[in-house]
């Protein structure tokens, strides 16, 4: 079925996509209308759930492309060359600023599926997240300059505990977005923090 969809005409794709993006982002999984979005893509329920077996698949579809279109162009900005670790850490922070002005919509769907709550989904979202978040790492960490960790330290630990810092930064990060009246991450003030603690860090594991 999706091989279908992706035979599509871009401009047809980017209709359906587009009006995905903006009904699952806006109401989530379990409240998003396939009715919206078929209004909203000019096209017929019938045609989605050709392209689409159902909801389910729609979604998880939309968020392997967001992700998908995102980590690509992250991997074109990021430079691999640049070996120190924590230079690393804060072009994922920059890099993440302009995606969010380049691609809004992309990542406020990411957003709220972070956010979501569906025990219909939970299971594929954990598995999806725990590939691209393996696959990442091992990636955007490679090659890094040990020789600027202290001496005597367990660097391989080092770095998971800076990994798993900001790990739990972004958990409390959108948890208090969803906590928030406003249910939106104040990213402005999540990226001061993110470059107090990346620079208490610094100081902790570098000579």
């Amino acid at each position: 079925m999706v091989s279908k969809f992706l035979n599509l005409d871009s401009e047809k794709q980017n209709r359906i996509l587009n009006a995905a993006i903006n009904e699952f982002a806006e109401k989530g999984y379990e409240n998003a209308s396939t009715n919206e979005i078929v209004k909203e893509a000019g096209i017929s329920k019938g045609l989605l759930f050709h392209y689409f077996k159902n909801k389910k698949q729609l979604f998880l579809f939309l968020y392997d492309y967001c992700i998908d279109v995102s980590m690509t162009e992250f991997y074109k900005k990021i430079d691999l060359k640049e070996r120190d670790f924590f230079v690393r850490l804060r072009q994922i922070h920059l890099i993440k600023a302009e995606l969010l002005n380049k691609y809004p919509k992309i990542l406020k769907f990411i957003e709220a599926v972070n956010m979501e709550k569906s025990s219909n989904i939970e299971n594929d979202l954990n598995v999806i997240n725990k590939e691209e978040l393996e696959s990442a790492s091992k990636r955007v960490f490679d090659g890094i300059d040990l020789s600027k960790f202290r001496d005597g330290i367990d660097i391989e630990k080092a770095i998971n505990v800076v990994i798993w810092s900001f790990q739990g930064f972004n958990t409390k990060v959108l948890e208090e977005a969803k906590s928030s009246s406003s249910k939106q991450i104040n990213y402005d003030k999540a990226f001061i923090e993110a470059e107090a603690y990346t620079e208490m860090l610094k100081s902790c594991f570098y000579k």
